[in-house]
């Protein structure tokens, strides 16, 4: 029967490796994660400035059509 310090050690290695292992696939996902959330928020802000400007418009249009209706409305 091998002797315990000869068990003890390699089975330290062993975890002390996959421990290393793990955190790094940990890193790995944590920069994956940060990536996707920035992507998402500059989709959403994309958007937003998107909806903004169309927005813009259709009030300018609106605006347009209430100085033109006071036009008609002075003339008459």
């Amino acid at each position: 029967m091998a002797e315990p310090n000869d068990l003890i050690l390699p089975l330290l290695r062993e975890m002390r490796a996959e421990s290393a292992s793990f955190r790094e696939e940990m890193r790995s996902e944590m920069a994956d994660l940060k990536k996707r959330r920035e992507n998402v928020r500059q989709a959403a802000f994309g958007e937003s400035v998107l909806g903004r400007y169309a927005a813009a418009e259709v009030e300018e249009r609106i605006e347009a059509i209430e100085k033109r209706l006071a036009a008609l409305e002075g003339q008459h």
